[in-house]
């Protein structure tokens, strides 16, 4: 703490910082949840098919995925407030740039430049709570700002199809994607480390400095990727990133074919399976907490919590039968399914700064970034091609039931306590 710095009494900062994560992840997710909004109507107007959009999801998730690899270390090597901000300008840039796309090809151009940009939002974020929250409220603050995530897809619904109702569908590209631009300066204005922040005062830095100090600088891939800790994160985030993003790309398509919803109808269901989802995220990161708080492991609160998203998950095997008598039985299955895999994530994210010094959690949040990354993309073409060929959404629906248990039987399989990797 250095003895120049005027600094307040009491202070709670480290919540405003993480109100800028949250408001970021809402634009990420408002950015990214246009196209889906809008994909039955431009098959009409661009006259895609199904597996010329699971193309155009495909060019997006595998551009996160190579944007994931290089966030991580340029976040490890340059810092989250310019490394932020670069991401930003480029995502913001890319969302605008979809007004201009008039073919299934040029749609993927933007796509790809949008998925560069945005990957780094997770890592960034992951990377600035494990600077400035002790490790007993990681995973609550993940949860809060995670859950701009759901509130993004809230936003989504109830500002795109007017935008293009009224103005066009160009419109609604254009305005979501200028929001980055504004967060942008108060990222500027109100973000530094903690260290060296006026705002923060000297019981509040004492508190965010309270875990064992971590080693500075960063660590090579070559000693983070053989450790079996980055694969239990990695594999988690492959096997259940899919499913998040089969329902974010194809579920606004798959109430509009099954229940022949027009565009001003979709808001109403897609509302309320999003704000179920934000439940979920803050509360799976105040289960793991709150057990941490009275004296459980960190190994046995943060898996627990996860058990009981995997097993709220698995009424999803339902849907295919529910979606011939009741749309609503529909929706409120995977409510709980949503708000389940977002409990579920926060808990997940929070493991790399459970396991990792914050030196290397950019960096083990971009390699395992960019192998769920790699998920979404195999989810992506299977998505286009079982649509396509059957007509049925049934056997996704399938696959997003069962993949949460498998995950955490993989993560528990690789690091069965959850320890710090041994890595100096």
């Amino acid at each position: 703490m250095s003895p120049t710095i005027a600094r307040p009494e009491r202070s709670h900062y480290r919540w405003t910082v993480c109100a800028l994560l949250f408001f970021a992840t809402t634009i990420n997710y408002v950015d990214r949840q246009v196209l889906s909004m809008l994909a039955d109507t431009l098959k009409v107007q661009i006259g895609w098919t199904a597996i010329e959009y699971s193309n155009i999801t495909t060019a997006f998730s595998i551009a996160y995925m190579f944007g994931m690899l290089g966030a991580g270390r340029l976040l490890d090597k340059f810092g989250t407030r310019i490394g932020f901000a670069i991401a930003i300008m480029v995502w913001s840039v890319a969302a605008m740039a979809h007004a201009w796309a008039t073919t299934a090809f040029t749609f993927g151009v933007a796509r790809t430049l949008l998925g560069l940009g945005e990957a780094a939002n997770f890592p960034a974020s992951i990377k600035t709570v494990a600077e400035w929250f002790p490790r007993r409220e990681r995973a609550h603050a993940t949860g809060i700002f995670n859950s701009g995530s759901n509130i993004g897809a809230v936003v989504a619904p109830l500002t795109v199809p007017w935008l293009a109702v009224t103005f066009g569908w160009q419109s609604a590209f254009l305005i979501t994607g200028a929001l980055g631009f504004l967060w942008l300066v108060a990222w500027l204005f109100l973000y530094g480390p903690p260290q060296g922040h006026k705002k923060v005062s000297p019981e509040e830095l004492k508190l965010i400095e309270s875990d064992p100090a971590d080693r500075v600088g960063t660590y090579p891939w070559r000693r983070l990727v053989p450790r079996r800790e980055t694969w239990a994160f990695g594999l988690g985030k492959f096997l259940t990133d899919p499913i998040w993003w089969f329902y974010l790309f194809w579920l606004p398509m798959y109430f509009q074919e099954t229940f022949h919803l027009k565009l001003t109808q979709l808001p109403l269901p897609m509302l309320v399976i999003y704000n179920a989802s934000s439940v979920g995220s803050i509360g799976g990161g105040w289960l793991s907490s709150s057990l941490i708080n009275r004296g459980w492991t960190i190994n046995a609160a943060r898996k627990t919590a996860m058990l009981v998203c995997a097993l709220s998950v698995l009424p999803v095997f339902y849907v295919p039968y529910a979606n011939q008598t009741s749309m609503w039985e529909v929706v409120a299955v995977l409510s709980l399914a949503m708000a389940a895999h977002q409990g579920f994530s926060a808990n997940l994210f929070t493991t790399t700064s459970d396991m990792f010094p914050r030196a290397a959690v950019g960096s083990v949040v971009g390699i395992g970034g960019a192998m769920g990354a790699l998920g979404i993309a195999l989810m992506q073409k299977l998505a286009g091609y079982i649509v396509q060929w059957t007509g049925s959404y049934s056997i996704l629906f399938m696959i997003s039931a069962s993949m949460y248990l498998i995950a955490l039987g993989v993560i528990h399989l690789f690091s069965p306590r959850l320890e710090q990797a041994k890595l100096d």
